[in-house]
Formats: structure tokens, C-alpha cells, sequence
């Protein structure tokens, strides 16, 4: 498609200078003698002809462009959306959610808005540049040397537009991330910010990113605006000087050859403003081409990343094995951190087992569970499942084994049950399984709602309460009847009757299930067949919660802070 874009626009091209060369024969036709009206007006349905041929092809080439720039984003979208979704968090975090997004929608914009014009005034310019300056390089040397001049001053102009312009043009990009950054946070974080009175503390840091954007933008328009009023007095001062030229060599020469020499005056001054309009339009796309170019490359940024986390080529375990987790002398340290999050890390959950994890604020408890999924990789020992290291796994098939959710529970917009069967459309026995799903996670609340399971479910959840998001998000990994149960935290919005009867509900409904909790709350974990307390990122104990109020000072410590004396002593 680009090179028949390319041959229509070196088609418009030729049908705009033979439109010119065919005004010397109409001119002369006029002027001279014996021009019968038969032939001034063929002469005349001529150039008709060459500028429909000239509209059509204008037509043709923007019809190309856009089908060229349109596809082209397309497929980018198509593409940069995948790899994102390949992404580790360690890419996710070295990009930043607010870059990614801009490269997504603003860089790609920037893309399709050359390819679309480029078809139209950066391909067309050069070929009509060269071509007029071939016409006219065979034509009187006084005109010539005057187009010349302008050709230089035009040189020189853009040549200056390159060396002030372009840099300032290259920064725009990453501006605009800056500035999504910070919209992004104010509006994500509009309820933190009213609480706190700090609306001018978030407006005063919009405002830096604002007037950096504003004021780099001005310097760069400001040079781009001087360009216009320039060449426009470049081109002006150009026809002047042929018709000045001219007015010399027409009285210079016999009265039979002052009409001719007076139609290669008018072919000359056309050809000429056509290289001129040709550098004009090339300085569109000097203005256009740097942040096109700058966004290519932080596209092909994304598109070039290699994922650190790559997939194995296991489907299933080793046989026989089902539902076991082993952390094998696990060391985890996050990118750029100096110090580690986990030190030797061992333990094991068998199948059925409900694993617990304890620990102060900052333990790396949440960190754990996020090694089984492949989150991130572990950077010193292994994680098993079902004797299997998670590396060798595929993607699809380790997390088919994992049902997961998250501290924060995340709802998708549409109704109750897609919600649900995420990621697991299709079923035959859907609806059942949504309901059984539903009753476990104590999700009651559903039926009381218009249409049940098929109730609308707003953007990220916002017609329900966090308690009610995080039960939802609970009945989405239970509908997978995965091997292995991971729940960061998920317990924390609930009331201690819904935290007990889903509890009750888990060990009762899910015993072949291996159950892995990170919680807060003393009363959520004390019935798990094995609590592991951690401390600064180590493990400091492992046992049932009456072992550990007997041996482990921190897990007391924690239990003395939840529990009265009362309590404790009844344990």
C-alpha cells in the first residue's frame, strides 16, 4: 500500500508541473498571433484535465495515508497492549503505569499522525523539491541563481529550525508523562487528598508540571511561528526578484521574442513557488517528525523489552503430587533495593493444609505469596509446586493451579457473575458453579440485589462496600477450584461473623484445597493447621497457635496486642 501511495503522490506531482508547463502553451496562445479559439480552449480542457488528475491523486494519497496510519496504530495498540500484558511488575514499575498509558495512547497518536500526513506533505515535498529544481535548472541562469539564493536562505532557516526547535520538541513527550502522572495520582487519590485539606499541595505540583509543559511548548511554537512570516518574505522576495530579472531581459531582447520570454517568466515564477511551497511543507514536517520519532522510540522501548519473568515448559507436576507448595532457602531482594526483603525462607504446605502467615508491618508476608504466582522471581533458592519449580512451569498452567486474591479487591466493570467466571467463560455448568462460588465466599448479599447474579457491577466496583468487593473477589478464585489458595490479606474488610462463617465455609467445602492466608488479624489464622511468623523478612517460627504463644516471643507479642489476658489464657 506505501508504494502505491508513493506512485499516486509522484503522479500528483507530475500532473501539478505539466499543469504549469501547459500555461506557457496557453499563454502563448493568447498573446501571440494566430491562436484561434479551437485551440486556446483545448489548451484550456488540458489543464482541466491535469488538475482533476491532480485533485484525485490528492485524494488518493490522503485515502492511503490514513488506511496506513490507521493500520499501523492499530497493530501498535494491538501489540504494545500484549507485551504489557506479559509484563512482569518489575517492567510495570521500571515504565511506570502513567508512561505506559501515555505510550499506549499519545505516542502511538503522534505515529499515525506522520504516517497520515507524512503521505501527504513529507513524501510529497522532497519529490516535488527535486523535480521543480530539475525544470527549472534548464531555464535562464539569472532566475536560477535567484532561486538558489532562496533555496540557501530556505537551507538555513530550517537548518536553525533543526538546532532550537527539535530538542525542545523531543522533551514534549516526556513532559506529558509527568503530567499524567500527576493527574493520575490526584485523581486516584481525590478521597486521601480532600481528607487532608491538601488540594494546593496537589495543584502547586500539577502547576510545576503544567508550566514546564507550557513553558517548553512556547519555545518551541514561538520558533515554529518566526518560520512562517520568514519564508513567506523568502518566497515573496523570490518572485519579485524573477519579475525584476525578468522586466531587464524582456527589454533586452526583439519584440517577437518578448512573449516567449514572458511565458517562461510565468512557467519559471511557478516552478519556483512550488520549491518553496515544497521546503514549507517540509517544515510541517520538521514540526511534526521529532515527537513522532521520539514517541517510535519509546513504543519500540516497550515492544524491544525482554520480560525478566519467561515462561517454562511444564503443563502439569510431578505425578502423583497435588496442592504442595515448598519454599526452598527462598532470598528475594526487589530491583535497585540494597537489602533483601526474605532471607532463607523455608517451609512447606502439603495438600489440604491452610498455611498462615504472620508478621509486623514490613515482614515481607505479602511478598512470600507473591513468589508462588511469579509476581517476581526469587532471587536465591526455589519455590515448588507440586514438585515442580515454578520457573519451568508455563504461565497458563501454573496460575490454572492458583486462585489468588489480592489485598486490594479489583472488580471489572459489567455485571456480578462475569465478574465471577473471569477468565473462565464458557462452562456448561456456570451458573451453578457461580452459586456455589457465591455461598462459600458468604456472598448472600447478591440475591438481595436486582437480577441476582447478573446485578450491575460499576467501575472498579463502586456501587459495592470493600467488604463485599473483597467476597466478590474471593468467589472469583473459588469458582476456578484451583489446587491452591492464596489470600493476601483479603480478610481485612471483613466483620469478624462474615471473617468466621467464610472460614468455616473454606474448611468445610474445599479439604483436598490448599489453603495459604496472610492476614493481620490473630482471630483469622488461629485455627491454620501451620502459622509461619515472620520477622524483618525472616522466618522466626513455625508451628499451631498454641505452640507459638508458648515459644515465639513476636507471635505473642502480636497475639498480646490483638487478645486480652482473658483470651490468652483461654488459648
Amino acid at each position: 500500500m506505501f508504494f502505491a501511495g508513493l506512485v499516486i503522490v509522484a503522479l500528483q506531482v507530475w500532473a501539478e508541473l505539466e499543469l504549469i508547463e501547459r500555461m506557457q502553451d496557453i499563454t502563448l496562445l493568447v498573446t501571440g498571433a494566430g491562436g484561434s479559439t479551437a485551440e486556446i480552449l483545448i489548451a484550456g480542457l488540458k489543464m482541466l484535465l491535469l488538475a482533476a488528475l491532480g485533485v484525485a491523486c490528492a485524494v488518493g494519497v490522503g485515502f492511503f495515508g490514513a488506511q496506513i496510519g490507521t493500520g499501523l496504530s492499530y497493530r501498535l495498540r494491538d501489540k504494545l497492549f500484549a507485551k504489557v500484558q506479559s509484563f512482569s511488575m518489575e517492567e510495570i514499575n521500571h515504565f511506570s503505569t502513567a508512561s505506559l498509558i501515555t505510550r499506549s495512547t499519545n505516542d502511538i497518536s503522534q505515529v499515525q499522525t506522520l504516517i497520515t500526513m507524512g503521505m501527504m506533505v513529507a513524501l510529497r515535498a522532497p519529490v516535488m523539491a527535486v523535480w521543480a529544481i530539475t525544470k527549472v535548472a534548464t531555464k535562464n541562469w539569472q532566475w536560477t541563481l535567484a532561486t538558489g539564493v532562496a533555496v540557501l536562505a530556505l537551507f538555513m532557516l530550517l537548518s536553525a529550525v533543526f538546532l532550537f526547535a527539535v530538542p525542545r520538541f523531543k522533551k514534549i513527550q516526556k513532559l506529558t508523562d509527568d503530567i499524567n502522572e500527576r493527574m493520575r495520582e490526584s485523581l486516584t487519590g481525590l478521597r486521601v487528598v480532600r481528607a487532608y485539606n491538601a488540594e494546593e499541595f496537589q495543584e502547586e505540583k500539577f502547576e510545576r508540571a503544567n508550566v514546564a509543559l507550557a513553558k517548553n511548548n512556547l519555545v518551541a511554537h514561538r520558533i515554529m511561528a518566526a518560520m512562517s512570516p520568514v519564508m513567506t518574505g523568502i518566497m515573496s522576495g523570490l518572485s519579485l526578484s524573477i519579475y525584476w530579472i525578468g522586466i531587464y531581459l524582456i527589454n533586452a531582447v526583439s519584440t517577437a521574442e518578448k512573449v516567449m520570454l514572458y511565458s517562461e517568466m510565468i512557467i519559471f515564477s511557478s516552478y519556483a513557488i512550488q520549491i518553496v511551497m515544497s521546503f514549507m511543507m517540509l517544515s510541517f514536517a520538521f514540526i511534526m517528525g521529532p515527537r513522532a520519532f521520539v514517541a517510535a522510540r519509546r513504543i519500540a522501548e516497550v515492544l524491544g523489552t525482554t520480560p525478566k519473568i519467561l515462561e517454562g515448559e511444564r503443563e502439569e507436576g510431578l505425578e502423583g503430587v497435588k496442592g504442595e507448595v515448598i519454599f526452598e532457602d527462598v532470598s528475594f531482594r526487589y530491583p535497585d533495593a540494597e537489602n533483601p526483603v526474605l532471607e532463607h525462607i523455608s517451609f512447606r504446605a502439603e495438600r489440604g493444609e491452610t498455611v498462615a502467615f504472620i508478621g509486623s508491618t514490613g515482614s515481607g508476608k505479602s511478598t512470600v505469596v507473591n513468589l508462588i504466582p511469579r509476581f517476581f522471581d526469587v532471587t536465591e533458592g526455589a519455590v515448588y509446586v507440586d514438585g515442580v519449580n515454578v520457573k519451568d512451569y508455563k504461565n497458563q498452567a501454573l496460575v490454572k493451579k492458583i486462585g489468588y486474591i489480592s489485598q486490594r479487591a479489583v472488580l471489572f466493570s459489567g455485571d456480578v457473575k462475569g465478574n465471577v467466571v473471569y477468565g473462565s467463560e464458557g462452562q456448561a455448568d456456570e451458573r451453578e458453579k457461580v452459586r456455589r462460588a457465591l455461598d462459600i465466599a458468604s456472598a448472600s448479599f447478591v440475591y438481595d440485589k436486582d437480577g441476582q447474579e447478573s446485578a450491575f457491577v460499576a467501575r472498579e466496583g463502586a456501587n459495592f462496600s470493600g467488604g463485599q468487593k473483597q467476597r466478590l473477589s474471593i468467589a472469583r478464585a473459588l469458582y476456578k477450584e484451583p489446587e491452591i489458595l492464596i489470600f493476601d490479606d483479603s480478610f481485612s474488610a471483613l466483620d469478624y461473623k462474615t471473617d468466621k462463617e467464610l472460614r468455616a465455609a473454606l474448611k468445610r467445602e474445599l479439604k483436598g484445597t490448599t489453603v495459604l492466608i496472610v492476614a493481620q488479624r490473630i482471630g483469622t489464622i488461629m485455627d491454620a493447621d501451620k502459622i509461619v511468623v515472620l520477622d524483618e523478612g525472616k522466618v522466626v517460627a513455625i508451628g499451631k497457635h498454641r505452640e507459638l504463644l508458648a515459644t515465639s516471643k513476636v507471635y505473642r507479642e502480636i497475639a498480646s496486642s490483638q487478645l486480652s489476658e482473658e483470651e490468652l489464657s483461654d488459648e
